[in-house]
């Protein structure tokens, strides 16, 4: 944490920072699997078997714009492959176009800012520049944004994803700054992910970083060290306060 005069903006993450992405694809993976058992006729076992190999896919999942197919086209690929290697060739040859949209549609349909975190957004724009600063691939990370309808709430909303480089790369942090017309120092910055958002701002030079962590863990050793710990977004308050 430096030292410094008052705190003027916030950057805040987005994924499980303001809105439990998470808990809305574990919901969304539930009715996916509904899907599945009807259509397939698969036992439970065989289902989650193709629900985890879609989700690891997810999480390893590498786009290329320039390569030509959509980020719809390659997670609808993710769902072919899981299928295809868990129960060899289906009978069905949309069922993984079904189960990508069910998904999508069903994730997105629970993403939404909780009525505390609106009330919390709208009291921090009155005080500070607040921009909204998430990783990720550009159309999918706009349209859980708007599902959440987050950009009423900020200055700025910035996709990484647009750009050259994400979280925690310093460039990204230059360009929030350079867009709310502050400095560094005059920012904290606010996320649950130590890899990103708090090594990042820490990269950044940001006056604090705050880590919100819901299952109140410690930082693992190697990980670098929030200035501020806390469970919820909600408390967020309570540091500021001390940051004047």
């Amino acid at each position: 944490m430096m030292d410094g005069g008052a705190v003027k903006a916030v950057i805040f993450d987005f994924d499980n920072t303001l809105v439990q992405t998470t808990r809305a694809g574990a919901l969304a993976i539930e009715k996916t699997t509904e899907l599945l058992k009807t259509t397939t006729g698969s036992d439970d076992t065989t289902v989650c078997c193709i629900c985890e190999k879609f989700k690891q896919k997810l999480l390893h999942e590498s786009f290329d714009p320039a390569a030509g197919r959509s980020i719809d086209d390659i997670r609808v690929g993710h769902w072919e492959e899981s299928i295809q290697e868990t129960v060899g060739n289906c009978s069905s040859p949309t069922l993984a176009v079904q189960c990508y949209h069910l998904w999508k549609r069903s994730r997105l349909e629970v993403l939404s800012l909780s009525p505390e975190i609106c009330r919390l957004l709208e009291e921090l724009r009155s005080q500070y520049k607040l921009v909204l600063l998430t990783n990720g691939e550009t159309q999918s990370q706009k349209e859980k944004v708007a599902a959440a309808g987050c950009e009423k709430f900020f200055n700025a909303v910035v996709v990484a994803g647009e750009h050259t480089e994400q979280k925690p790369f310093v460039s990204i942090f230059r360009f929030c700054f350079n867009i709310l017309g502050v400095e560094a120092q005059d920012c904290i910055m606010v996320g649950d992910s130590l890899d990103t958002d708090i090594q990042g701002g820490f990269n950044a030079g940001v006056r604090a970083t705050v880590w919100i962590s819901s299952t109140g863990e410690n930082v693992p050793n190697g990980k670098v060290k929030p200035d501020y710990t806390i469970p919820s977004v909600l408390d967020l308050p309570s540091v500021l306060a001390q940051l004047k």
